[in-house]
């Protein structure tokens, strides 16, 4: 099970909205198949290790991570496959919570007369597929929120000078990281200040939706981002008071204009998070700055971070921090991460790592 959850790690940013799924197909200790689902509408896990064991699968045990699916979608039921081979037994991490599957496809295989057992390995199971596990339940996608900063909590100076804080590798980090993503979100202000394309270079298996939230649809018309409007998409999303004539402006200029109604920026968040899961986006990076940072952890609307620290001490009163917006009101109250991972990338400290949610902590 350890190696289809391996295998199934593969198809991360290929496969979305659909999960990450690894099969392995063993005859005792020996294993005669594996394979894993590749690309969104290609064949299941299930099926490439079936066809890599062949006639070896009949009378063996299949290792999957989550439930074979027993419906027609863009592929055949796995089940129909499971059938044919003969295996004996299958090994399920978790069930399917996808409303067409949820237990059908293991009640299938045992009224057929094979051995199910589920669970094993669950929790690394639903780990790795947390994004898709969170955009059905709650339909919304995986917020994932990163930036660079200076060894004292720095992200620009006091004049707003922010290139560069971290490494040319750091940055490489962060362009694989877009290229598997389906938006990313900035503020105006940074879209002003940094003037950025919000690109992945090179080019990731995913073209990520750029997204600025700009309360009065005031985006400049010379900015990087508003020129390659109609070459890469660029949603602004603009708040009910926007002018018509600077809508019709950036719409003309390439971009799709989401107006976002909301009292605040809490409820215009999760108005833009709603949307972006009708649309079936499960992973969105937000890329700052601390403003937009600030409001998404007040409202606890951020899944994972990913922050890279230089070893450089920027100091003044005045220049940005990280997260802005209210806080908590003690550290004992703030935000805990779980299980981060740190490694060192050519000087500076990489730092990923997913939001306990569970914990109950309210903002100052």
């Amino acid at each position: 099970m350890r190696r289809a959850l391996e295998l199934a790690q593969q198809g991360e940013g290929y496969v979305e909205p659909n999960p990450m799924v690894g099969c392995v197909i063993a005859r005792g200790a020996e294993m005669v198949g594996e394979g894993y689902h590749r690309r969104y509408g290609g064949p299941h896990a299930e099926v490439e290790a079936l066809v890599m064991a062949g006639a070896r699968a009949a009378g063996a045990t299949m290792y999957v991570t989550l439930e074979p699916c027993s419906h027609h979608g863009k592929t055949p039921p796995c089940t129909d496959a499971i059938l044919r081979a003969g295996l004996a037994r299958v090994v399920v991490a978790q069930t399917d919570p996808f409303p067409q599957v949820c237990g059908q496809g293991i009640t299938r295989l045992r009224a057929a007369g094979i051995q199910v057992e589920v669970g094993l390995l669950k929790a690394e199971a639903e780990r790795l597929n947390a994004p898709y596990l969170k955009l059905l339940k709650e339909g919304r996608p995986w917020v994932i929120a990163k930036w660079a900063m200076t060894l004292d909590g720095k992200i620009a100076s006091a004049s707003g000078e922010s290139r560069w804080i971290s490494s040319p590798r750091a940055r490489e980090i962060v362009h694989r990281l877009r290229g598997r993503i389906d938006a990313i979100i900035i503020g105006r202000g940074t879209a002003e200040k940094d003037d950025p394309l919000l690109t992945a270079r090179p080019p990731g298996p995913r073209t990520p939706l750029r997204i600025v939230l700009d309360t009065q649809a005031i985006l400049p018309s010379d900015s990087r981002l508003v020129r390659t409007a109609k070459e890469t998409p660029l949603m602004v999303v603009a708040g009910n008071s926007a002018p018509q004539t600077e809508l019709n402006r950036l719409s003309e200029a390439g971009c799709e204009i989401f107006v976002c109604p909301g009292a605040d920026a809490t409820a215009r968040l999760n108005v833009l998070l709603q949307e972006l899961g009708r649309r079936r986006m499960t992973n969105v990076l937000v890329e700052g700055g601390s403003t937009l940072l600030g409001a998404l952890l007040d409202a606890r609307l951020i899944d994972e971070v990913h922050v890279f620290i230089s070893p450089k001490l920027l100091g003044g009163r005045d220049a940005l921090s990280a997260i802005a917006g209210q806080g908590f009101a003690t550290p004992d109250a703030a935000l805990p991460l779980e299980t981060p991972q740190v490694e060192s990338i050519d000087g500076d400290i990489y730092v990923c790592a997913r939001v306990k949610h569970e914990h109950n902590i309210s903002p100052a």
